[in-house]
């Protein structure tokens, strides 16, 4: 399996009494299929995994897998900073359908570079299930380097990588010194450098509420287009620097829920936007040309 071209980091869709809304989530499968979304990431970090039961999870995953019905491809979310963990939960998407699985490193209890090896080798070889690995110091507290990522690409069902260090130097040497992965921006407004030196695409949070326009933006870049690509990210540019007014998913759960999806709260200790950053993000997204209901 190649990892190219946009897949979008769900949203959780919660009803009002903070329950998985299913029916929210399948409708929401069906808006990226009609936007030619090339697939869907759901139960990552834009998703609340941390607040996620692995019940609530599965249940995810396996809506979402039987919703795209093959129509584009499911990644799903399985990381844990327990190895057993995560293997289950990875077991668990391949059973069920699943394309392939995204695995952050373990957060919190910072394992060394040898131990984020063991852990992502042991997952990938014993569930036989294509893994992107998930490289996200911000959140987890420890860097996969370079080195680590050149051992694990040589691992059986390591396809690909989500870097969102935000170092395009490190992103750089990983592309250069990896060539047997498909590496992928976790940050959307590095979308079009990162494929300029040779990534296949983008995991992306403002995707889910333009996709098409995203999809647009990796197309012309494909196409060797670079002017219409230049014009595309400096038009989303704003947009994607507002999904992260507050920390992911606020932004981006408040930007659906003006747009009318109705996802609902994010979970506890996430809190609604406060005012001066959402009046921003309601800013920046009628400059782009979305219909805020306000």
């Amino acid at each position: 399996m190649a990892f190219t071209g946009t897949y979008i980091a769900l949203v959780t869709p919660f009803t009002k009494d903070n329950k998985i809304n299913v029916e929210k989530l399948k409708e929401m499968v069906e808006f990226h299929v009609k936007n030619g979304t090339d697939g869907l990431v759901p139960c990552g970090t834009t998703g609340e995994s941390p607040t996620l039961s692995w019940d609530e999870n599965k249940l995810v995953v396996k809506t979402v897998v039987e919703a795209a019905k093959g129509r584009l491809k499911v990644v799903a979310g399985t990381g844990s900073n327990c190895t057993e963990e995560a293997m289950e939960a990875t077991k668990f998407a391949k059973t069920i359908g699943a394309d392939a699985a995204l695995i952050v490193s373990p957060y919190y209890n910072k394992p060394t570079q040898e131990g984020l090896y063991r852990h992502f080798k042991l997952i990938a070889e014993e569930c036989d299930i294509p893994v992107m690995v998930y490289n996200i110091l911000g959140r987890t507290g420890v860097n996969i380097e370079t080195s680590t990522m050149a051992r694990l690409a040589k691992v059986k069902n390591i396809k690909a990588v989500k870097e969102a260090s935000g170092n395009i130097n490190q992103i750089s040497d990983v592309i250069v010194s990896c060539p047997e992965l498909d590496v992928l921006s976790g940050d959307d407004s590095l979308t079009l450098p990162l494929m300029a030196v040779g990534g296949k695409g983008i995991v992306s949070v403002v995707g889910n509420i333009i996709p098409f326009e995203l999809k647009s933006l990796v197309n012309a870049i494909n196409k060797g287009d670079m002017t219409k690509a230049k014009e595309i990210h400096q038009k989303l540019f704003p947009l994607c620097q507002s999904m992260f007014l507050e920390t992911n998913p606020i932004p981006i759960r408040e930007a659906m829920n003006l747009l009318g999806w109705d996802v609902g709260a994010a979970r506890m200790p996430l809190t609604p936007m406060s005012d001066a950053p959402k009046q921003k993000l309601i800013q920046e997204m009628k400059a782009f040309g979305l219909k805020v209901n306000v």
